[in-house]
């Protein structure tokens, strides 16, 4: 037992019923369960209560064991003098407030109930709720996908929020560091994050117009050049690295941060490189197109069939000559860039910029796109949950990866639904 778990039969109203009477035998009607706290202090504010005749309204703390007020030593402290009920699983030890005896309400509840969360928490599957998950209305779903979506594109405008609050309102800097982690397309993220964090926006602005020096800029930064192999380019890309190392005291990341293991040759780390590279020599025509009033959205697409160098026309890897080379971003990857770099950074800018700006137009546009075709949504396949476009698959992935992972199914509607299900059928046939 645990009380994450009491929390939410408490604050869902999923008790036995027939079990309302305190420990001192006095009826217990709950009339409002309060508003949940995540903080300190206690677990619910506000509560309404009725005792016998007598109503009371005031805080509520929940522990599977009431000798747990004082280890926790809620006794000295002032945030808990106004708690006017004590829930519990076992009352094992008499609580005083201010030398009057606390309330305190052994709640019951379904043993099947408990028994189907514990399960959720305890089964290997990688949905834990999969044998149930067809029990969900699918109008109920739908609200909860609408929330994951929302809550998931939130995420990251905060992440990048937060960064341009510590970068004193630099945006563009923002959208330097978003548009290097959607090159890296999941696999290698985080490296070209780590690229685009120790390059100066301002080094790069400088060799915009000459992509002999900007690839090397990022060849060099990336900590590739010393696994590549050596031929006339590479031997070029050394020369202009150490020129730029010698005036600008730049260091790299090391190569190790790089992952080559199960990627196809069109998105191994060299050549999203030299597609990074392409795409940084035109960045304020990116940064001017996204941060308009009225956004284009071709004018943006299409400004993702850019033309890497003619060595990268091909070559996959340096040194190695290869044929009919996939050197342009492919439809999906483009999608991609839209959904983990556009479309956040159009929600930032007009935050700060056009807060008269309707946000459902920029939802649209993530409607607009297709969906993911990753492994976390074949997963929902396999269980007949179809996303019809990228709103919906981003809904899935966050599901996945923030709850479904984390064996969250209490803090998930989803899990609500089912397990409030089970309540109903034990306790009402």
């Amino acid at each position: 037992m645990n009380e994450e778990f009491l929390h939410f039969v408490y604050r869902f109203k999923l008790w036995d019923k027939n079990s309302c009477y305190l420990t001192t035998g006095q009826n217990i009607e709950i009339i409002d369960t309060g508003i949940y706290n995540k903080d300190s202090g206690p677990d619910f504010f506000n509560a309404k209560i009725k005792i016998d005749d007598t109503v009371l309204v005031g805080n509520v703390e929940i522990h599977v064991n009431s000798s747990e007020w004082y280890k926790h030593g809620h006794e000295t402290d002032k945030a808990y003098n106004n708690v006017i009920l004590h829930v519990v699983f076992n009352d094992n030890r008499k609580v005083y407030v201010n030398n009057r005896e606390l309330p305190t309400w052994e709640i019951k509840f379904s043993h099947l109930l408990f028994n189907k969360y514990a399960e959720f928490k305890l089964n290997d599957n990688s949905i834990p709720c999969a044998e149930y998950i067809s029990l969900v209305d699918d109008f109920k779903s739908k609200l909860w996908f609408d929330k994951m979506s929302i809550e998931r594109l939130e995420d990251r405008v905060i992440f990048y929020d937060d960064i341009l609050k510590q970068r004193s309102g630099d945006f563009e800097q923002i959208v330097y560091l978003s548009l290097a982690r959607s090159f890296g397309f999941g696999i290698n993220s985080e490296a070209f994050y780590n690229l685009a964090y120790i390059t100066p926006l301002n080094i790069v602005r400088h060799y915009a117009g000459n992509k002999n020096f900007l690839e090397a800029l990022f060849f060099g930064q990336s900590g590739l050049l010393e696994d590549a192999i050596i031929d006339n380019y590479v031997i070029e890309l050394k020369k202009n690295y150490d020129f730029l190392v010698r005036k600008f005291n730049i260091f790299p990341i090391n190569s190790s941060n790089w992952k080559h293991s199960k990627v196809r040759p069109s998105g191994n780390a060299y050549m999203r490189i030299a597609q990074f590279a392409s795409v940084m020599s035109e960045f304020d025509r990116f940064v001017h197109l996204i941060s308009k009033k009225e956004i284009n959205v071709n004018e943006i697409r299409n400004f993702f069939k850019f033309e890497v160098s003619d060595y990268w026309k091909n070559h996959y890897i340096p040194g190695k000559v290869s044929e009919n080379v996939k050197y342009k971003l492919g439809n999906e990857a483009v999608n991609s860039v839209f959904i983990n770099t556009v479309i956040p950074m159009m929600f930032l800018w007009q935050k700060y910029y056009n807060p008269n700006y309707d946000p459902e137009v920029i939802l649209d546009w993530l409607k607009s796109i297709k969906p993911e075709n990753n492994r976390i949504i074949r997963e929902w396949e396999k269980l007949n949950i179809f996303a019809e476009n990228a709103y919906e698959s981003q809904a899935l992935i966050n599901l996945k990866k923030n709850y479904c992972d984390n064996r969250r199914c209490l803090r998930c509607n989803i899990g609500y639904e089912i397990l409030s299900q089970i309540h109903k059928l034990d306790f009402n046939g």
